[in-house]
């Protein structure tokens, strides 16, 4: 079967580099699940390492085109293909409540949301990992004080121990991308359960880095907040300032001091 044509609407750069892919692979350590779903995984570049693995190898992906290629190319995937949008899937249609990892050579255009969307399901997924734009990849592993620490970076790393692996260069793709790519992995916390309301933390979040110039006291005023709370010292620094945890004890003093 005839090599698959990258389409631009979806965001696809194929990988071309072995190495990279198997290396890829690598970085799962399939510790506390049995079932990993690859996502976009094009013409299978990936999935061949996965296949090798002791574990049960799924894929999703959106491209007819491709979906068709793998079918004809990769029997041991026999009924493991779902020809779906993962970020509107209701993936337990699949894995039913189970454990399992996410690992892809992710679209670009999509990879925040691919993020975001794991964080919801992350009570089943304790190991994530895969290739992003490399400010992405940065981003989401970046710590306080960095000008690119933002609201993806407290909540993935509010749940998950987050690291950055390896950069990739263009040329390894076809078509290659304008930006270097880079290779992170998320590992669930073993304790990841939050000790405040996870959808205000969001909010906290959210709210703060809108205005992430601003002091908290300001980026924080739709909340509306008590007089007493706001004189807190913590709502003197910028978002950017506060950790992941500092992020946490804000949300839980703001529940306390609900006005």
């Amino acid at each position: 079967m005839e090599k698959v044509k990258a389409k631009k609407h979806l965001g696809q750069h194929f990988l071309k580099d072995e190495s990279i892919a198997k290396a890829i692979a690598d970085t799962l350590n399939l510790e506390g699940y049995d079932d990993v779903l690859e996502i976009g995984p094009g013409m299978g570049v990936l999935t061949k390492y996965l296949l090798e693995k002791p574990i049960t190898t799924y894929v999703i992906e959106i491209d007819t085109e491709s979906v068709a290629y793998l079918d004809a190319n990769y029997p041991k995937l026999k009924d493991k293909i779902i020809s779906k949008d993962f970020l509107k899937y209701n993936i337990n249609e699949v894995f039913d409540g189970k454990q399992f990892a996410i690992i892809g050579n992710f679209p670009y255009n999509i990879s925040t949301q691919i993020v975001f969307r794991t964080l919801e399901y992350r009570n089943q997924i304790p190991e994530f990992s895969g290739m992003f734009q490399k400010e992405v990849a940065e981003r989401i592993c970046s710590k306080k004080g960095s000008k690119v620490y933002g609201i993806l970076s407290v909540l993935a790393q509010a749940f998950y121990d987050v690291e950055y692996l390896f950069t990739v260069d263009e040329t390894v793709f076809d078509p290659p991308p304008k930006v270097k790519s880079g290779v992170m992995r998320m590992r669930r916390k073993e304790n990841y359960t939050l000790p405040c309301s996870e959808k205000l933390l969001f909010t906290v979040v959210k709210t703060a880095f809108q205005q992430r110039r601003k002091t908290m006291r300001n980026s924080l005023k739709s909340l509306n907040l008590s007089d007493n709370l706001r004189e807190d010292t913590i709502f003197d620094l910028r978002p950017e300032q506060l950790s992941v945890e500092q992020f946490i004890e804000l949300t839980q003093k703001i529940e306390a001091n609900a006005v």
